[in-house]
């Protein structure tokens, strides 16, 4: 299409076109996995800033993003309302509070590329571009809490370029899945020589990731062992109906006794309506019947302790005669603690909303013993953050992950959550051990694999096999500064050259 042409459509229907093109991005995460998607998306965009003012590459990143997380993370009003009980206005609320938080990192990209490299050359399209997203995706990751989903890199858990996990994590993924999109702006709009090289870089750094697939990082520590998770799928809300409360505790009781003799077993988080200490007789007996036929337990609980009058989000392991505990250390905003002055509170005790605060977990708790292992744990959406799980690692045989996917139904977040969980298999080197209350329970191979998985929404032990590795990744060894460092040089680089003059914009 002419220059000309795309200026003009880009003028009348860009941030339609915009917030199309985030929409559909969404669908190249799972369950569609339309993985062209991800290229092609980020490179309307990349199109759509070309000639753009700073205000209107703002306007227009924020219409993609607001595409992207609405389409993209429409069970935040599943969870909230539908099974939170909250209003319907402030499920609402809450949802686009979100959107436009993320939309904003978008448009602060946008007008930031724009302002201060307003030309448009393969040097924006390869270079700039690709870097300023990574470090726009890497920082809405992790400041104020972070919310890392739909990060593009996940998108290619089943791609060659999954094969850059174990070397740079998921953000070098992203890398170069952004520069592939800028290769395909360098096709519609570069010289003849400017596209020749844009594919040659582009077909080497792809062949390289298949070629990375193959290439096993860590190394076995010991035999395969039998392991079995428990998937009680109680729908959430009767799940804490007083009247539901002693078949929920037969259920895991009669579901766990049919796999004694397992080597360890696996309950999802939060996996009983009561507190850990108001369950004492109840364990207890669980544990002596695992003790006598060798195996040992992982199990999802609430704990209150008295003595600090503080509640947290923790998973219990009972191995051998001795007890260990993981507390969930990255806890959920209005939903395990509630940032809100004494005021809202008040508020939300007359509306009967939940407002208690979970606390949460030390940073620097170290692997639980299970099963012969040193087991790094993570709790719910802490495995969508993959630096959490780096301090353990070097003692981690094992990963396991444990999580309640009721509150958000028949959603896509069950399977965008184990899409990243994959990565967090790939980016370690581990097996992983995945338990969820209602489904997609399963087991990850430390190539990112999933080679047991469980139905969801129904009832079932699901067995399976993990085995120990040891050794390290370059990603478990240097984390995401190498990647974030290139990153920053390549911007420098970019920003070494001035613009020539002449530029048109779109208004």
């Amino acid at each position: 299409m002419p220059s000309a042409a795309l200026a003009a459509l880009a003028r009348r229907y860009g941030a339609w076109i915009a917030f199309a093109a985030g929409a559909a991005c969404s669908l190249a995460f799972a369950p569609a996995e339309l993985l062209p998607l991800v290229v092609a998306c980020p490179a309307i965009l990349f199109l759509l800033w070309d000639e753009a003012t700073p205000r209107r590459a703002a306007w227009l990143g924020f219409c993609y993003a607001a595409g992207l997380f609405l389409s993209g993370t429409y069970w935040i009003y599943t969870a909230v309302h539908v099974f939170g009980k909250a209003p319907i206005w402030l499920a609402l609320f809450l949802m686009s509070g979100l959107v436009a938080i993320m939309a904003a990192y978008y448009a602060i990209v946008g007008w930031s590329v724009v302002r201060f490299l307003p030309r448009a050359t393969t040097r924006r399209w390869l270079v700039v571009l690709p870097a300023a997203w990574v470090l726009m995706e890497w920082l809405r990751g992790w400041l104020f809490s972070g919310f890392p989903w739909l990060e593009i890199g996940y998108a290619h858990s089943d791609s060659p370029l999954a094969g850059y996990a174990p070397l740079g994590g998921v953000h070098l993924v992203t890398l170069v899945s952004a520069f592939t999109a800028g290769a395909v702006v360098t096709a519609v709009r570069g010289t003849p020589r400017e596209r020749a090289v844009a594919v040659v870089v582009v077909a080497l750094l792809w062949a390289a990731g298949a070629a990375l697939r193959e290439r096993a990082w860590t190394t076995p520590a010991g035999d395969e062992f039998t392991v079995a998770i428990v998937q009680g799928a109680i729908p959430q809300d009767l799940k804490w109906q007083d009247d539901h409360r002693e078949q929920t505790l037969e259920l895991y009781r009669s579901m766990t006794e049919s796999v004694l003799g397992t080597r360890l077993i696996v309950w999802p988080e939060a996996a009983l309506p009561v507190l850990a200490h108001e369950a004492g007789p109840y364990l207890a007996n669980l544990w002596t019947d695992a003790q006598r036929h060798g195996s040992d337990l992982m199990l999802g609980l609430l704990r209150y302790d008295a003595e600090t009058k503080r509640y947290y989000n923790g998973l219990m392991a009972l191995s051998g005669d001795k007890v260990g505990w993981y507390f969930k250390r990255r806890l959920v905003p209005f939903g395990e603690f509630f940032p809100v002055p004494k005021a809202v509170r008040s508020w939300m005790r007359l509306m009967s909303l939940t407002y208690v605060d979970m606390t949460p977990g030390a940073d620097d708790q170290p692997p639980l013993d299970a099963a012969g292992q040193k087991v790094g744990v993570t709790i719910c959406y802490e495995d969508a953050y993959g630096s959490e799980q780096l301090g353990v690692l070097d003692r981690a045989t094992l990963l396991v992950n444990v999580t309640n996917n009721a509150w958000f139904g028949d959603s896509t977040a069950p399977h965008q959550q184990l899409q990243m969980a994959r990565f967090r298999a790939l980016e370690a080197g581990r097996y992983l051990v995945r338990a969820t209350s209602n489904g997609i329970s399963g087991i990850i191979a430390p190539d990112g694999r999933v080679v047991r998985r469980a139905a969801q929404f129904a009832p079932e032990v699901m067995r399976g096999a993990a085995r120990p590795f040891q050794g390290l990744t370059p990603y478990a060894r240097s984390g995401n500064w190498p990647v974030l460092g290139l990153c920053f040089l390549m911007l420098a680089a970019g920003a070494r050259f001035r613009p020539r003059q002449g530029t048109v914009r779109w208004e």
